[in-house]
């Protein structure tokens, strides 16, 4: 069999030409296609990476502070429940306190009123008796009872101190009226020299007299000039007795009002809860 080298070479020389226009017309493109998407792909890829990487991260970061606030939650919940428990005692200890500060004013109010009561009740039976005594007095009052007192108030006239006998004459030489004498009852002529020769002896010149009747100035005689007095009386007594009787009832007051100062009532809130 004879080998027909015309037609190889002309096969050979058509499959390097096959094979250049292959390679320049399929493969190349081909290639750069593939090379093209490979880049895509793995561009793709990284950005999908980076996507996902960035999606973790926000996820990591999203729990983060997920746990973040329910920590916060917790820890102000928290602080709020202890804030409403404080508040809450807060507010019972001070509606307890004010619940006991009205009960003491309310036994105070109390106290006080049964003391006023019991003053008023004490003042007006010493008001009523020294009444009926001043009564008693005025009715005993005769000729004989009001000479034995101008008898005495004679004697409170020798008795006068130095600085009331200079300010009775002081008041005398600063008057130009005449001294007023005040009894509860007409005095007689006798008992009326005899006190105008006393005050003339006590003043050093004659004098003029005013006598005046004063149902006030019981068994008893007053001298006045000028806001100057000089008295003896039974009235004077009973003042003095008056004054006694209102120091002792506020001396018996103070004292009950002192038992119920705060001390004393813690005092007693002590006792009865032991």
């Amino acid at each position: 069999m004879l080998i027909d080298w015309f037609t190889v070479f002309a096969q050979v020389v058509n499959f390097l030409v096959l094979i250049w226009l292959l390679k320049r017309f399929l493969y190349r493109p081909i290639i750069n296609n593939i090379d093209a998407r490979e880049k895509r792909i793995a561009t793709e890829i990284a950005d999908a990476d980076a996507k996902s990487a960035k999606a973790e991260q926000q996820r990591n970061e999203f729990e983060q502070k997920n746990a973040e606030f329910e920590q916060q939650k917790t820890t102000r919940m928290n602080k709020l429940i202890e804030d409403t428990k404080a508040e809450r005692a807060q507010l019972l200890e001070t509606v307890r306190q004010e619940a006991e500060d009205l009960r003491k004013k309310l036994q105070l109010a109390l106290k006080n009123e049964q003391l006023n009561l019991q003053v008023a009740l004490s003042q007006s039976a010493r008001e009523e008796i020294f009444s009926i005594t001043r009564k008693v007095l005025d009715d005993l009052a005769e000729t004989s009872l009001e000479a034995s007192m101008t008898e005495i108030f004679i004697r409170r006239l020798h008795e006068l101190t130095d600085k009331e006998t200079t300010d009775f004459t002081a008041a005398f030489n600063l008057s130009a009226k005449p001294i007023l004498v005040q009894t509860a009852f007409t005095l007689p002529k006798p008992q009326c020299s005899v006190i105008k020769t006393e005050i003339e002896k006590i003043l050093g010149h004659e004098i003029t007299l005013q006598f005046a009747i004063e149902p006030k100035v019981i068994s008893g005689i007053e001298i006045s000039i000028n806001g100057q007095k000089i008295s003896w009386s039974i009235n004077e007594y009973l003042r003095s007795l008056a004054k006694r009787v209102d120091e002792l009832l506020l001396t018996t007051s103070s004292i009950e009002n002192s038992d119920l100062s705060p001390s004393s009532a813690q005092d007693n809130n002590h006792e009865t809860s032991a």
